[in-house]
């Protein structure tokens, strides 16, 4: 998503320190998002969260509760009135909860960028950017095309910036075919034949 420079998947909204997978207490597993409200708002990260999962599914543990962890008065309004949204759009109970941000943990190095690690093809070209495993985590390379592997974003926006990125020209068709497989279409003007510093963080 446009606007968005890193993500984290971590431990949040509980009481325990230093949780792990295997030991997490009350907390819930999350997804820290860093990004710059003046290119992305906080109501667009939200309407993608309330898509990608069913808030009215009742939860059966913490650990996979729907929540959405604000930072502020400002977003924690905003959020309840999206929520209020939320329900009356889909006619039940909605099951998320919205609760002040609290300590982060981050998750074990091998729950980072799920999608590069499950497929593979671009792991060779982001670890020879970024060798440390802290460095990876905190790519906002990895973090865009981690996004795009989950068909967030256009073939067309992909195309427009998949140079910076670092893509090489494989895996950058391999991702330009998922892509246009997700959207259904080819992107204009495509020759292929086939998900910033600064901001703030929101924990949706």
């Amino acid at each position: 998503m446009e606007g968005v420079f890193r993500t984290v998947v971590g431990y949040a909204g509980g009481r325990k320190k230093n949780p792990t997978y295997h030991s997490l207490g009350r907390h819930a597993e999350t997804l820290r998002i860093e990004y710059d409200p003046e290119r992305v708002a906080y109501e667009e990260l939200l309407r993608v969260f309330w898509e990608e999962h069913d808030p009215t599914a009742r939860p059966w543990s913490t650990q996979y509760r729907s929540a959405i962890f604000t930072h502020g008065e400002e977003q924690e309004r905003i959020a309840r009135e999206s929520l209020a949204r939320t329900g009356e759009r889909l006619g039940r109970k909605v099951y998320t909860a919205i609760e002040p941000a609290g300590p982060f943990w981050p998750a074990e190095d091998y729950h980072q960028k799920y999608l590069h690690r499950r497929t593979g093809f671009l792991m060779r070209e982001l670890r020879a950017a970024y060798p440390e495993e802290d460095r990876f985590i905190a790519s906002t390379a990895a973090a865009r095309l981690n996004g795009y592997m989950g068909g967030h974003g256009s073939p067309e926006r992909f195309e427009e910036e998949a140079e910076r990125l670092g893509v090489g020209p494989e895996a950058r068709a391999k991702l330009l075919a998922m892509l246009i497989s997700h959207h259904g279409r080819s992107p204009s003007g495509s020759s292929c034949a086939a998900p910033p510093p600064g901001g703030g963080t929101a924990s949706p």
